[in-house]
């Protein structure tokens, strides 16, 4: 790798966990910035017709028929570059980072693939539900196995780090835990993409976060209470070229949107995001940052079971939201599409600050 190749020839001192962060940030938003307009036409070549705009959302959605998805391909493709540029080769922690990104991508890939050549308006027509949960559960065994190899020895297998440095072991039900880590971050990136921006503006502020729990972790006296695990330093390139990538894709993803970022991004954003903060024993803090990703994907789910439940007592399913998941349901009270991304990123600078407050703790 070339960070090998620089530490080898003495630039070591020059070469540290900050530069890697910046100059894997650097190279993945050039990517970003260099190939977005020529990916976007191509995508365009290929697509035709753009993503299918499902019959569930808002009316104002019609006037984006024809946009292109799979804008996370580009994503996916910029930070793997530049993580790997400048990624140490014998760092565990990036290369399971990087693994739950590539693997939760494919998944999105076929769910996008599908919907596009089929221009469903229904749910997509890629992997079922059931089989979706499945293989996101086998990833997600594969990665938590994984993670808990990296684990210095003062920390106990298959564990939890709760705040006030209470450590709490979980045995098989580790697995069970990082299921809901993993694919809930999965998940709930996958539902806040349904707006232009409001991913990215909602997933860069539990970047932050995650950046200085991992400064937090790889130094001794950083804050008091956070593990240390100097193993975690691989991650700097990776979360520095995730950042970038993110960033750049804004450029093209800012209302109106020339991309969408599609499920092949936005799952592999999720499951990355949940990898990491199990990788940094983080995992409260980063529910915390991304509790306003948590709150949209709850009321999606709420919305499904209340219907189901009411049509079941009474023969006609009732909602307690206008529309779900919660951003349609303000776009039908009336707010413009880019208040209510402005609004959720403000809850989502507010929830992350909480997050980093707490870190002291962690």
């Amino acid at each position: 790798m070339l960070t090998d190749y620089l530490l080898s020839n003495g630039f070591g001192l020059f070469f540290g966990g900050w530069t890697q962060f910046g100059a894997a940030f650097g190279t993945a938003f050039i990517i970003m910035m260099l190939f977005g307009r020529p990916f976007i036409r191509a995508m365009h070549a290929w697509q035709k017709k753009g993503q299918p705009i499902s019959e569930n959302v808002p009316e104002s959605h019609r006037q984006k028929a024809g946009t292109p998805t799979m804008g996370g391909i580009l994503v996916v493709i910029a930070a793997l570059v530049g993580a790997v540029l400048f990624m140490p080769a014998d760092s565990m922690t990036g290369w399971i980072a990087l693994l739950s990104l590539v693997l939760f991508s494919i998944i999105g890939f076929i769910d996008d693939y599908k919907k596009v050549t089929s221009q469903s308006k229904k749910a997509s027509n890629g992997l079922s539900p059931a089989l979706r949960l499945i293989v996101e559960g086998v990833c997600v065994v594969v990665l938590a196995y994984l993670i808990n190899l990296t684990m210095p020895s003062y920390i106990p297998d298959n564990s939890l780090a709760l705040p006030f440095g209470i450590i709490f072991p979980l045995g098989i039900f580790y697995y069970v835990f990082a299921y809901f880590v993993i694919c809930g971050g999965a998940n709930a990136t996958n539902i806040t993409d349904g707006l232009d921006g409001m991913l990215v503006k909602l997933y860069i502020p539990v970047l932050i976060v995650l950046v200085v729990a991992l400064y937090g972790a790889t130094r001794i006296g950083f804050m008091d209470t956070v593990l240390f695990m100097p193993a975690t330093s691989g991650l700097y390139p990776v979360l520095g070229a995730v950042f970038g990538a993110v960033l750049g894709f804004l450029w093209f993803n800012a209302k109106p949107a020339s991309i969408f970022m599609g499920d092949v991004g936005s799952l592999a954003l999720g499951g990355f995001m949940g990898t990491v903060a199990m990788l940094l024993k983080s995992e409260v803090i980063m529910g915390i940052a991304a509790a306003m990703m948590v709150l949209i994907l709850l009321s999606s789910f709420i919305q499904t079971m209340f219907f189901k439940i009411t049509r079941r007592a009474t023969g006609t399913g009732r909602r307690i939201f206008l529309r779900a998941p919660l951003h349609h349901h303000f776009e039908e009270l009336g707010w413009p599409e880019t208040k209510i991304v402005d609004r959720f990123f403000v809850m989502s600078v507010l929830f992350s600050g909480l997050a980093l407050m707490l870190l002291k703790f962690a």
